[in-house]
């Protein structure tokens, strides 16, 4: 699969008032009608356990600029992830700025996937501003530039 491109994306959720989250390459648009996306989780993280009893997470959809967010939130840990790292709360869901992309989902699903949980989300809410996407691609960070017409 390390040949495959695939956006990169921090999914976050909140237990109480600790903000939680982990970086993902597998995340994707499942419906238009209505709007859902779902998120392939690792079966033994922090977030999934708090996914599940929140009910809800955010997708922070990073770009091209912010390869360093991701490498920080690739990490094991909780909370501690967002110990330097500038947040706000957006419909009480994590949400990082200057992400070019952000959805808040409450869970549909929670579909087991081998080592993964998919976490099926309903949006809520949706909100996308200029700048180039973060991608993975050949185990290393990149972006996506259109081709001339």
């Amino acid at each position: 699969m390390a040949g495959v491109a695939t956006p990169v994306s921090v999914i976050t959720s909140m237990a109480g008032d600790s903000p939680y989250g982990t970086t993902v390459s597998a995340f994707a648009s499942l419906s238009m009608t209505p709007p859902m996306v779902l998120v392939s989780l690792d079966r033994g993280s922090d977030l999934l356990a708090v996914v599940q009893n929140c009910g809800r997470f955010g997708v922070n959809v990073l770009g091209s600029h912010q390869a360093h967010i991701a490498l920080g939130f690739a990490r094991k840990g909780g909370t501690g992830k967002f110990a330097d790292v500038v947040w706000d709360r957006d419909i009480d869901l994590p949400r990082l700025p200057g992400a070019p992309g952000w959805l808040a989902c409450d869970v549909a699903a929670l579909v087991d996937g081998g080592d993964h949980v998919i976490a099926l989300g309903n949006v809520v809410a949706a909100e996308v501003t200029e700048g180039a996407p973060l991608t993975y691609h050949g185990r290393t960070f990149g972006s996506h530039a259109a081709l001339e017409k």
